[in-house]
């Protein structure tokens, strides 16, 4: 099957799977332009290191200690330093399901009334679901533990106070005010101010992964994968102003394997399409509503057996079931 011809594939069953919308579709052309401009990118990134000559360097093995995604438990690894490979140069670009997705993503965002907010206001999000931790037994065996990751959670929008969070039932302020706000800290003030172009943004993103997660690091995530943890962060850390929702979902169509998952379940039991993109075995999933593009919330799954169980295990699932802006720490929208 020819590259235009799986494409054209793709697009048959993302239109199965995703009734059409209440909002416009992508306007012409647009889907076939970001992939356009992602594949240029693809070739000079590949024309610039061909014409490179790279050092050669001895192939060795160090431990390294990688954490799981929200789950908060370290697990030793062994991984293999190769020198200057860059896994993005051997990765496909997005799919065309996943950029025509993700593009409906972007439209229903860019669609939703902007909320009036203002100083000394918080950022609501309410969610449910489970992560996991590994912990060692007595005979020295492995064994998965799940946690709860239903939590209520009031962010300062200009992040002059300090976040609540209500954790079963129970109520307790982080040590530290968010200030200014970061990528791995958002407040609305810091997502709002971020660029509103897809290429601008995904660089900024992508500049602070490369410094913590690029070459000579130490991290076995990378750069591509970092990316794209960090805007399903972002996402779904509390209410995302329209235009910058827009602009992350189509700063992840340019990241390189990205391709869509049909049919999931969220951690509420809701039935959805994903957007996923799958790194060492494991594959995470930002879940959307099939009738609205709407977000509904994240999950990883293991697509082949390792430390953290068989594949097919779900070993985070997180949804959310309700956010908004309220003028009161505790209060709810």
């Amino acid at each position: 099957m020819s590259l235009e011809q799986r494409e054209q594939s793709e697009r048959e069953q993302a239109s199965r799977v995703l009734p059409p919308t209440p909002y416009p579709e992508p306007p012409a052309g647009r889907v076939e332009a970001r992939r356009e401009h992602f594949l240029t990118e693809i070739d000079q990134q590949t024309r610039s290191c061909s014409d490179r000559r790279a050092p050669r360097s001895r192939e060795r093995w160090r431990l390294v200690v990688g954490a799981a995604m929200a789950a908060g438990a370290a697990v030793v690894v062994l991984t293999a330093d190769f020198g200057s490979s860059d896994p993005a140069l051997n990765t496909p670009p997005a799919s065309a399901a996943s950029v025509e997705l993700l593009e409906k993503a972007a439209l229903a965002a860019a669609t939703t009334p902007q909320t009036k907010v203002r100083t000394g206001q918080y950022s609501y999000v309410k969610t449910v679901g489970h992560t996991s931790a590994l912990s060692e037994t007595k005979a020295g065996e492995m064994q998965l533990l799940r946690e709860s990751g239903a939590m209520e959670q009031w962010t300062s929008v200009d992040g002059s106070e300090r976040t609540l969070q209500r954790k079963d039932g129970s109520d307790s302020l982080l040590p530290e005010t968010p200030g200014r706000g970061s990528l791995n800290a958002p407040t609305y003030d810091f997502l709002a101010a971020l660029p509103t172009d897809p290429d601008a943004l995904l660089e900024q993103i992508r500049d602070d992964a490369r410094k913590n997660h690029g070459a000579g690091s130490g991290s076995t995530t990378g750069p591509d994968q970092e990316a794209f943890v960090t805007i399903g962060d972002l996402l779904r850390s509390g209410v995302t102003p329209p235009d910058t929702a827009a602009s992350l979902y189509r700063a992840a169509a340019l990241i390189p394997g990205v391709d869509v998952v049909p049919d999931v379940v969220d951690a509420a039991g809701r039935k959805g399409i994903a957007v996923a993109r799958t790194h060492e075995g494991e594959r995470t999933e930002w879940i959307f509503d099939k009738s609205t593009a709407r977000l509904l919330g994240e999950r990883t799954v293991l697509v082949e057996d390792n430390a953290w169980g068989e594949a097919g295990t779900v070993v985070t699932s997180v949804a959310i079931t309700n956010s908004g802006i309220v003028d009161e720490a505790g209060r709810t929208p």
